[in-house]
């Protein structure tokens, strides 16, 4: 079956065990090595080595990878490795939970989130200084991890991102996970704001 990205406007309900399994979930897809790293420097190297076998095994790809259909089911486009929700892909509003254990629903794509936090968007996590991380220092990274806020001082970072479980990592590990994603083609992609509550129930 030939690759079809997912671009249909909808939400898709999820219980509150999924979204827990989400949360412990170990990631999806593989990843290609990246270019351009300098090979004299060895304990740089070692690092974006490391950074990139935790960025395969701590689920990133789940969330900040656009899904794809394909003959397995949806799966992460890794065309476009963690690049975020995609700009094009305007979300309707969320429908109306039903009775029950529902919690939240989520985008086919899986970059789109709806919750009792409002909606959240997968994060560019590309090196673009524009709608990525270009601009983020390897501090602002930490403590964003460390402390659960945008850029490390700004608004609450918003679930199902596992902040909580993130920041119990040592802080090579994050330190290594931010030089990987320093070697990702910058990717201009801009992900919308999130939405509060308020604002979802206004929408038309």
């Amino acid at each position: 079956m030939k690759k079809n990205t997912v671009h249909k406007k909808g939400w898709i309900l999820v219980p509150l065990a999924s979204l827990l399994a989400v949360l412990a979930s170990p990631g999806c897809g593989t990843l290609s090595r990246a270019e351009g790293l300098d090979a004299g420097d060895r304990a740089t190297s070692a690092a974006v080595e490391r950074g990139r076998y935790l960025v395969a095994t701590s689920g990133c790809n789940d969330c900040h990878t656009p899904f794809v259909m394909t003959e397995r089911g949806p799966e992460p486009d890794m065309t476009r490795m963690l690049t975020g929700h995609p700009e094009g892909l305007e979300m309707p509003k969320p429908p109306e939970l039903p009775e029950g254990p529902w919690v939240w629903v989520g985008a086919g794509s899986n970059t789109a989130f709806a919750g009792p936090w409002g909606v959240s968007f997968a994060k560019n996590l590309t090196p673009d200084d524009n709608t990525g991380l270009g601009i983020w220092t390897e501090d602002m990274f930490l403590r964003a991890i460390r402390t659960g806020r945008h850029m490390g001082v700004s608004r609450p970072i918003l679930p199902p991102m596992p902040w909580p479980v993130y920041r119990q990592m040592t802080d090579d590990d994050l330190k290594a996970i931010y030089a990987f994603l320093r070697t990702l083609p910058p990717t201009h992609n801009r992900v919308p704001e999130p939405l509060e509550p308020r604002e979802v129930a206004a929408l038309d």
